[in-house]
């Protein structure tokens, strides 16, 4: 199973940015749905949280301006990024929660490979 992350991109202060990420292999469901970011020294945070049917969570520091959606029949997560402020350059990273395998089969966290967000002021 793989996570392809993309999207991510130089923006002034103000703008979006839409990251995609998609998950491929032997897929037989994709539960959770993550996008985390980190900066330099910082510690990896949770940014949004969607769950196979919807159900959406976001940090406080986001709330009100990202949005979290997935399209499932396409194994794909989106983070619609509105009013982008400096505070969010980071590297943003895709993590899910899979199970795949054939005939065999197993649960696992994967992690996409990250994409660079940078906020101009």
């Amino acid at each position: 199973v793989q996570l392809q992350a993309s999207g991510g991109g130089l923006v002034q202060a103000g703008g979006s940015l839409r990251l995609s990420c998609a998950a491929s292999g032997n897929i037989v469901r994709v539960n959770g749905m993550y996008w985390y970011r980190q900066t330099p020294g910082k510690q990896r945070e949770l940014v949004a949280t969607i769950t196979s049917g919807g159900l959406t969570n976001y940090t406080d520091l986001v709330k009100g301006r990202f949005t979290i959606s997935r399209d499932n029949a396409k194994n794909l997560v989106y983070l619609q990024m509105n009013g982008l402020k400096p505070e969010d350059t980071a590297v943003y990273y895709c993590n899910a929660d899979v199970v795949y395998g054939r005939g065999t089969y197993y649960g696992s966290t994967f992690w996409g490979q990250g994409t660079l967000v940078t906020v101009s002021s």
